[in-house]
């Protein structure tokens, strides 16, 4: 039988909530007792339910699906997103909090960073104390920090360091800073969510970044999000018509081949694309709990037509390695 890994899964510390009711920029949140909205500056608002995310349900829907192990990380809003002063302190109240449930559940659970990125510095020196104080096994990236670029230079020592310790970026959707043209309709979540993520992660490409760090660990969530499919017209664009090569050497295709891809996809078409795109190799089950059910997205999965020694990467093997769980 299979180790199962979920390689997205997400907590939400009481005390992170608090902390961002005392926001007072473009984010903000309101509530208590458990229960609050957050407003991204009007243009997306998510009702936050502590309830949904407490680790005693997490485990109980393990167990009911079979998985082994889950990789723990916050939910959005980043602390990147909040006051300066709130920001650093922000990113240390969620990395305890995770490290503290891995320390209760050292087979169940390894955990994700959350870092200040948009203060280079703070980020790496909380990524050194993520890495080697509280064993994280990874950094979480909104697909834009505040509103900047995930390829903007003052944020490249931060990958730099990274790539050093060897963790990978685990890329997540966060509200766009164009969601007001899509908010309509809930299409932020349905589509802004994937389009922002491909964005940043062909800005990784096409940057350099990922070239310059060849090191450098990726994992691009939600089947790649609408990049597979587009990566044709990316690859004529830069190969053929010689644009956007400003920064770059070879083909992003050659460089996207670097990516691991987490299948949070509740659809068998999108499931079997990345396999066909990306191979078995570079696949990781996710299920995006609580936001969606395991045993959703464990269907879909496992309708994959590939060996049994394959799927057994696909559900645990490949995390197992990218995020050093023994």
């Amino acid at each position: 039988m299979s180790f199962i890994v979920d390689c997205q899964s997400h907590i939400f510390p009481r005390a992170y909530a608090e902390l961002l009711t005392r926001n007072s920029n473009a984010l903000r949140a309101t509530g208590g007792d458990g229960v609050y909205l957050i407003d991204y500056d009007g243009a997306q608002r998510f009702r936050l339910d502590l309830d949904d995310y407490s680790p005693a349900r997490k485990l109980r829907d393990m167990d009911r699906a079979g998985v082994d192990m889950s990789v723990i990380s916050v939910n959005i809003p980043t602390p990147d997103m909040l006051e300066p002063e709130l920001a650093e302190m922000g990113a240390r109240v969620c990395n305890d909090a995770i490290a503290e449930l891995c320390a209760l559940h050292p087979d169940r659970f390894v955990g994700i960073a959350s870092l200040p990125l948009n203060d280079a510095g703070a980020a790496i020196a909380e990524l050194k104390r993520a890495v080697h104080e509280l064993d994280l096994r990874g950094v979480f990236l909104p697909s834009h920090i505040n509103g900047a670029p995930v390829d903007e230079g003052r944020f490249e020592p931060i990958y730099a360091r990274a790539a050093e310790l060897g963790v990978p970026l685990v890329l997540h959707p966060t509200v766009p800073i164009w969601g007001s043209a899509v908010s309509d309709h809930s299409m932020i979540p349905m589509l802004g969510f994937m389009v922002d993520t491909s964005i940043a992660m062909l800005r990784l490409i096409l940057s350099g970044i990922m070239e310059r760090h060849p090191q450098l660990l990726v994992l691009h969530p939600h089947c790649g999000g609408v990049l597979p499919y587009v990566m044709g017209r990316v690859v004529e664009q830069t190969e053929v018509k010689r644009r956007g090569r400003d920064h770059i050497r070879q083909s992003p295709r050659e460089t996207y081949r670097r990516v691991y891809f987490d299948l949070v996809s509740p659809d068998d078409l999108a499931v079997d694309f990345a396999y066909r795109f990306a191979g078995a190799d570079k696949l990781l089950f996710g299920s995006d709990h609580p936001w969606v059910t395991i045993d959703a997205i464990l269907r879909h999965v496992r309708s994959l037509d590939c060996s049994g020694e394959e799927m057994a990467k696909i559900l645990g093997g490949n995390a197992r390695e990218l995020f050093g769980i023994g």
